[in-house]
């Protein structure tokens, strides 16, 4: 039909059916199944789907890790939901917050064998949508015939494939000129990508020329450091001091990326903060919550760079990853300008964790 959404605004919808604790439905080849979202999954909800089959519970190999769980299809588990299982057992093997506290939550009946393939997709679709990346299957006969009856969003994974691994594609929204305190020529411009994902900014000094290198940074939102000048990072001081920088050199772009906490967004980016004070260091709590040390895609960046007619720049980082990222997608990177600023005694530890165990160059 012509006004059917295509296979990219259905994603977007699958997205937001996950974060609302609505199920969608999953199809690879023969096989289908429907997936909800661990953590906005409701008793009624959970008892609706036990009426439908056995579920199974998908969670990342780093997330097994932890429970002691065995991850056969490498990348992930997939555990039977015991008959007595309830939410609360649900929420604490998605959710590491009590796991000192109830350090032995099994024993498990991981499963092997089959198609991990829908497994695999809910919790692709779970990070997405910036939730626990952990979700509820049961294998239905029908998809089609299920997402009609029910209403829900269908998802066919040979279709969705390419798009699931692609990064979208951006559009400059608007740009308007913004006298700012690191310099009066300043300008914001705003890109949309076409999956219905979050909006990214790229901040213009001056008026660098296209065809040299570039003073260039690749800042990933952080809402504690950026806004309440947290002790906990140093992202704040290191946000204004490459704005000084470019404003002193008269001409550079700062790309702001919305993607909070690594990646992980915001809420999960806290529940790291919670397992920090538990004692685990910044990569250990992600680990505990199912992610890996770093979900950003600084493919972002290098595409809206691209868009923006910059073909080299000097990079303003102490990550290797970044320069590594933009070469290998289109942008040559001349320089690596250090950004040595913003160590506190509070902070001192999460610094030296980016330079032992991410490599930074601190």
């Amino acid at each position: 039909m012509p006004l059917s959404p295509s296979i990219i605004e259905r994603l977007a919808r699958a997205r937001g059916d996950l974060r609302m604790g609505v199920p969608v439905v999953l199809t690879s080849g023969s096989a289908a199944a429907l997936a909800v979202a661990v953590e906005a999954l409701t008793p009624v909800r959970l008892a609706d789907l036990r009426r439908l089959g056995t579920p199974e519970l998908a969670l990342t190999a780093r997330r097994a890790e932890t429970l002691k769980a065995r991850p056969y299809d490498g990348d992930l588990a997939r555990l039977a939901l015991p008959e007595e299982a309830g939410l609360e057992w649900l929420c604490a093997m998605a959710d590491p917050a009590d796991d000192l506290r109830v350090p032995m939550k099994g024993p498990f009946l991981c499963l092997r064998g089959g198609n991990p393939a829908l497994h695999r997709a809910a919790i692709h679709l779970a990070k997405a949508a910036h939730l626990l990346p952990a979700a509820l299957l049961v294998a239905v006969p029908d998809g089609a015939e299920t997402a009609a009856l029910m209403n829900l969003t269908l998802i066919d994974l040979t279709e969705a494939a390419p798009e699931l691994e692609r990064a979208s594609p951006l559009s400059e929204v608007v740009s308007a000129r913004l006298p700012m305190v690191a310099s009066t020529a300043g300008r914001v411009h705003i890109f949309r990508p076409e999956d219905g994902g979050e909006e990214h900014y790229a901040i213009e000094i001056g008026q660098p020329d296209r065809k040299a290198p570039v003073l260039a940074r690749l800042h990933s939102a952080c809402f504690t450091g950026d806004v309440l000048g947290s002790l906990k990072c140093d992202c704040g001081p290191q946000l204004r001091a490459a704005l000084a920088q470019m404003g002193a050199e008269g001409a550079g772009v700062l790309l702001y990326l919305n993607q909070e906490g690594r990646g992980i967004g915001l809420a999960n980016k806290m529940r790291a903060y919670s397992l920090q004070d538990q004692g685990f260091d910044t990569v250990e709590a992600n680990h505990r919550l199912g992610f890996e040390d770093d979900e950003r895609d600084f493919r972002i960046g290098a595409g809206i760079l691209r868009t923006m007619g910059f073909g080299a720049v000097r990079l303003l980082t102490n990550n290797p990853r970044k320069i590594a990222m933009m070469q290998g997608h289109g942008i040559n990177v001349t320089e690596r300008v250090p950004l040595r600023v913003g160590q506190t005694d509070q902070n001192a530890a999460y610094l030296a964790t980016k330079a032992a165990k991410s490599g930074h160059l601190l």
